[in-house]
């Protein structure tokens, strides 16, 4: 009896092991959250009574991240000594850009000696999300394909993106594959600021100095490596101000 083969597909397994680090971008300037990063590093903005990096923080330890690699440049030492004296139940690592900001690509070129695991997490420290039916990151690690994918991407449809007012990032296939979102056009899916990527992103040549991480994903995506999964919960860009109440008042119906 002939057996016709089950397509690939990114079904989510409650038990898949998410990867043992992630780096945490926490080095931008938040410029966009002035007046209110005039004395603080965006990081430590407080959303729902908690600084953002700790939400993110709190979301890692949950799925059973143990060690997290924090980027620094802006009030750097507001932050360390917060991480420091508040933050427990996983282990900090510093990456230091004091002397430059390096942009999200150039930022994770840095800190690669301290990231232990390949595949690793990348998160952004300046969204907020809420899990929905599945841990959000161990839906992302369930979707990981280490001979399909050098970056698995985690989305949220447009119409579902809380205080974002962009128009979208990617279109994503029935398979997961990405493609990016044509220029003056619409795309149906937001990037989270969550994904996992491997360290073969960095073994083709990268610039020394700062460069966005959108050079990784447009070779990814080239290659026909760069794939994304759907978010099943709430995601909110915390970008503004403004969007903290926004967000709040979504959070205070949850």
């Amino acid at each position: 009896m002939s057996r016709t083969k089950k397509p690939l597909s990114l079904r989510p397994d409650p038990v898949a092991a998410v990867p043992p680090t992630a780096m945490i971008m926490a080095a931008g300037l938040g410029k966009r959250m002035r007046p209110l990063t005039a004395t603080r590093p965006k990081p430590l903005v407080e959303v729902a009574g908690k600084p953002l990096i700790d939400h993110v923080l709190d979301r890692l330890k949950a799925a059973g991240v143990g060690k997290a690699v924090v980027n620094v440049h802006y009030m750097p030492e507001a932050l360390e000594a917060h991480l420091k004296s508040r933050v427990e139940g996983i282990e900090i690592a510093i990456s230091d850009e004091r002397e430059q900001l390096l942009e999200t690509g150039g930022g994770l070129k840095r800190a690669l000696p301290l990231i232990d695991a390949d595949p690793f997490l990348a998160v952004n420290s300046d969204n907020l999300w809420i899990d929905g039916p599945v841990d959000s990151l161990r839906l992302l690690a369930s979707g990981w394909d280490e001979a399909r994918m050098d970056a698995l991407l985690l989305l949220v449809p447009l119409a579902r993106a809380h205080c974002h007012h962009g128009r979208g990032d990617f279109h994503m296939s029935a398979a997961g594959k990405l493609r990016r979102r044509k220029a003056n056009g619409v795309a149906p899916f937001v990037y989270t600021g969550v994904q996992i990527l491997s360290k073969r992103l960095f073994e083709v040549e990268t610039p020394d100095g700062p460069f966005s991480t959108n050079l990784l994903w447009d070779r990814a995506i080239a290659a026909g490596r760069c794939f994304g999964i759907a978010h099943q919960g709430l995601w909110f860009d915390i970008g503004r101000p403004q969007s903290i109440a926004e967000a709040e008042a979504v959070l205070s119906e949850v």
